[in-house]
């Protein structure tokens, strides 16, 4: 597997196709992190072991293709989660895969996860769904384990947003008595089912799916796109190195 060290992270350098393969054959836990999440590596801990300790990190962030790229960096192709998720899904669905389980953030997530996949002809139960609860700053689950464990799925696909999922994949490698492909690709499950306004495959593209997330609900998005700002800063004074933390007073008086 060919990777570009970027910050610190191993970024897998290859198609999604490829990446669902290595993730199937192999298992481990895959992350997608967006422009936005490069922040959280200078002032959350667990998060940061998370990523350090990712099976296969794709690159989400166009921003950080684009700017890596102007910088001097090696190309990457840019893979969005969501391209990742419609790889993965054509796979499950091409091959009638029976083993799959979903973490979704609410009862309405499982209701449109569980319509999207009555409308693809793919086989379920309500053992293969897991609601999420909120997660604090230190993810562990004991009953989610305990679930995985009696279903055994091969695939474990968590969608509950970026932050505490890669937490909680990490959490799930370590603690699973065996090692099934967990996938963690935040919101692309929910433009897929339904539970959020889709996103168009020309504008993840042309990485504009921010936009369009950011032009619908800018008070959620608009602070959150904001800590991006800092990623060329970043690119530029890191570069393959994984920046420092912040002490508990550079977190405080920032």
């Amino acid at each position: 597997m060919t990777t570009e060290q970027i910050l610190g992270v191993r970024f897998f350098s290859g198609t999604a196709d490829e990446a669902v393969e290595v993730m199937s054959a192999a298992g481990g836990f895959l992350v997608a992190p967006s422009g936005a999440c490069f922040a959280r590596l200078r002032r959350d801990e667990i998060y940061r072991k998370a990523m350090l300790n990712a099976d296969v990190v794709i690159p989400d962030s166009g921003a950080m293709v684009l700017l890596w790229s102007l910088f001097g960096g090696r190309k990457l192709t840019r893979i969005s989660g969501l391209k990742y998720l419609h790889c993965l899904s054509d796979k499950f669905f091409a091959e009638r895969h029976n083993d799959v389980f979903w973490v979704v953030p609410s009862e309405k997530a499982r209701g449109t996860t569980g319509r999207w996949l009555d409308q693809n002809n793919f086989r379920f139960s309500s053992d293969d769904f897991y609601v999420a609860p909120i997660y604090g700053p230190v993810v562990e689950d004991r009953r989610l384990v305990d679930q995985i464990h009696n279903r055994k799925p091969r695939h474990v696909v968590i969608g509950i947003g970026s932050g505490p999922q890669e937490k909680l994949g990490h959490y799930l490698r370590e603690h699973l008595n065996y090692r099934p492909a967990i996938h963690c690709i935040g919101a692309a499950l929910a433009f897929l089912t339904g539970d959020q306004p889709p996103i168009p495959m020309w504008a993840d593209r042309y990485y504009l799916g921010w936009l369009l997330r950011l032009l619908r609900q800018p008070r959620v998005f608009g602070p959150r796109y904001l800590r991006a700002l800092n990623l060329p800063w970043l690119l530029l004074r890191y570069r393959q190195e994984m920046p420092p933390l912040r002490s508990t007073r550079q977190k405080s008086e920032i």
